[in-house]
């Protein structure tokens, strides 16, 4: 807690709140300032003992469209054109509805966080999207601008608190019960507790083909929630899409901070064991990541050169090609065959692939596996030529989960029958229905950033049954 200087982060347990979040991630501090902003008395409670949860080891990229940070790099994006690619990159699976309302809020989300000091630096375009819509940013300094900003408006966090039960009377949930027995009534409940990427049982349950891949992800990201919500008969949406991240890492390191690196959006190819490519590299790196689970061994290589170790950016984390470089998670080689020897892929097998490829880029021959471009819609492939070549041991892990409770456009929990559990909300990534079958770069921090808004302050409309 000393660590969190200027924070309003408390030890005492108020018995009423008007306004009960679950979980310290961006959708939850975004609840909470906006809770606190509409004017009510607004708690969180954070199971673990530090803010941040899986906001803080993702990249920290934002999908929005219509910034000022586009229009002076002179990137041309609309409202439309995310709109499509949310609904392409999700194959229609997507809830309709919060697609739009994502698109129709995003903006105002943005300036909002900008308003409170969150700063975004140089757009990247990456899986997904059709026109450079990532947009990168320092998670934590985010999340403690804006409990910052709740605090100043008498919002209060205790840490170290994990609630075990929701409480319901019947017709409405109540509070919560912590495990410790105490509880806290509230008028209502916002639960932006995460999703279960640590949880081996219930990936086991939902995801069974996740099986090999790695784990990675907030310490409290256990379901939680989902499990609390089930209880009260909360529906579910898009289990069936859990799906890996590629580029990760292939082993635990000290350096591996979760996001891993996504060199083939840069110019790298991915090749496996035998040295051959597997993938259009250019293809969401979510599907790169069950395809990479397909292949002999589990792990895979980026293999890239010099050209794109000069697109490297510290400030992104998957594009920190020269920071992997100095932690020793690279192989490299002044040759391709040296290359493929320190790999240790079978004599000759990295070098045909190399060749090949470049041949095809030279020729203008259509690529084997349909890449066209380096990520999504943008970019062209580049040769694989310019000394040195390097290479990075990826594998696929399981981040987030991008899959939960059903949700309507005010972030109300519905239940199997379609209906509101009373005064009970939801925001992030314990929700469903938003990415559908498939996951474009920037939308669980985007979403997180613009859902968590609007379910703290729809929460807050919620009649209250004292004077604050």
């Amino acid at each position: 807690m000393s660590a969190l200087p200027g924070l309003p982060v408390e030890t005492d347990l108020p018995g009423r709140v008007g306004v009960l979040v679950l979980g310290a991630g961006l959708a939850g501090c975004a609840a909470l300032l906006a809770a606190a902003e509409a004017g009510r008395y607004a708690l969180l409670l954070e199971k673990t003992g530090e803010i941040g949860g899986s906001t803080v080891k993702s990249a920290g990229l934002s999908a929005f469209a219509g910034t000022d940070e586009q229009a002076e790099q002179g990137i041309a994006d609309s409202v439309e054109l995310l709109r499509e690619d949310l609904v392409e990159v999700g194959r229609g699976r997507g809830d309709p509805a919060l697609i739009d309302l994502y698109c129709e809020h995003q903006l105002a989300a943005y300036r909002w966080l900008k308003e409170h000091g969150v700063r975004y630096g140089e757009i990247h375009a990456a899986s997904g999207q059709s026109a450079p819509r990532s947009h990168p940013a320092d998670t934590t300094r985010m999340l403690h601008l804006l409990l910052a900003a709740a605090g100043a408006r008498g919002a209060r966090v205790v840490l170290g608190a994990p609630a075990h039960r929701l409480l319901h009377d019947g017709a409405r949930v109540t509070g919560v019960r912590l495990a410790d027995g105490r509880e806290v009534l509230a008028d209502a409940v916002v639960l932006a507790t995460g999703g279960f990427s640590m949880n081996p049982e219930l990936l086991a349950a939902f995801a069974p083909q996740m099986e090999n891949a790695l784990r990675q992800g907030g310490a409290g990201n256990q379901g939680d929630g989902l499990k609390m919500a089930m209880a009260l008969g909360a529906g579910l949406r898009d289990t069936p899409y859990i799906k890996g991240t590629y580029g990760h890492y292939h082993v635990e390191h000290p350096d591996e901070d979760g996001t891993g690196i996504l060199a083939v959006y840069k110019g790298a190819i991915a090749v496996n064991r035998e040295g051959r490519r597997f993938v259009d590299e250019s293809r969401n790196y979510k599907e790169i990541g069950d395809a990479a689970l397909a292949q002999p061994g589990v792990t895979t290589w980026q293999v890239f050169d010099a050209r794109t170790m000069a697109l490297a950016n510290d400030e992104v984390p998957i594009y920190e090609f020269a920071g992997r470089e100095r932690a020793g998670m690279l192989l490299s080689s002044g040759t391709v065959a040296g290359l493929e020897a320190a790999i240790g892929l079978p004599g000759g097998s990295l070098q045909r692939t190399v060749a090949e490829y470049n041949a095809a880029l030279r020729d203008g021959r259509a690529d084997a596996f349909g890449r066209a471009h380096l990520s999504g819609g943008v970019g062209d492939p580049t040769p694989i030529d310019r000394p040195p070549f390097y290479a990075h041991p990826s594998g696929t892990v399981v981040l987030a989960t991008y899959c939960g409770l059903t949700v309507d456009t005010r972030m109300r929990v519905l239940d199997w029958w379609g209906e509101p559990i009373g005064r009970l909300y939801a925001a992030g990534e314990i929700t469903g229905g938003f990415h559908g079958a498939g996951y474009m770069t920037g939308t669980s921090i985007g979403k997180s950033g613009v859902f968590g808004r609007l379910a703290g302050r729809n929460a807050a409309d919620e009649e209250s049954e004292l004077q604050w």
